[in-house]
């Protein structure tokens, strides 16, 4: 199903980008990723679509993951937004510490389908 209206967008997520800790020693951890923390750089509202799961063996175990098919309006906010940002659900807000959002969501790709700009989807997975 797509998305034909404002109306169909019925959550609210907000979208983060990592903000870089710069030091004099060291700008990234030994494996190479960006040292900081996560800072919202807007919120909108969405559109949160299930696809079919999948499993992935982590440490001996097996995980599930979750992708959805995450919609938002296009705008210039929106566009800018790339698969090295993160989103997370609003509605559900945060864990216990105040910090750390319930329900996080990898972004994985970004895509123009209907090629009007009016909506962009993201393909993103669920963490945890």
């Amino acid at each position: 199903m797509t998305v034909n209206s404002a109306g169909d967008l019925r959550s609210k997520v907000a979208f983060q980008r990592k903000k870089e800790i710069v030091t004099d020693t060291q700008k990234s951890d030994r494996y190479g990723n960006a040292l900081g923390e996560w800072k919202t750089v807007f919120e909108c509202r969405a559109r949160l679509q299930p696809r079919l799961g999948s499993e992935e063996v982590v440490a001996a175990r097996l995980q599930g993951k979750q992708p959805y098919i995450l919609t938002v309006r296009s705008s210039k906010a929106s566009r800018e937004v790339t698969p090295a940002w993160r989103a997370y659900d609003a509605r559900a807000g945060m864990k216990a510490d105040g910090v750390t959002p319930k329900r996080i969501f990898d972004i994985k790709s970004v895509s123009n389908v209907d090629e009007r700009d009016q909506f962009l989807d993201f393909l993103v997975v669920q963490e945890g």
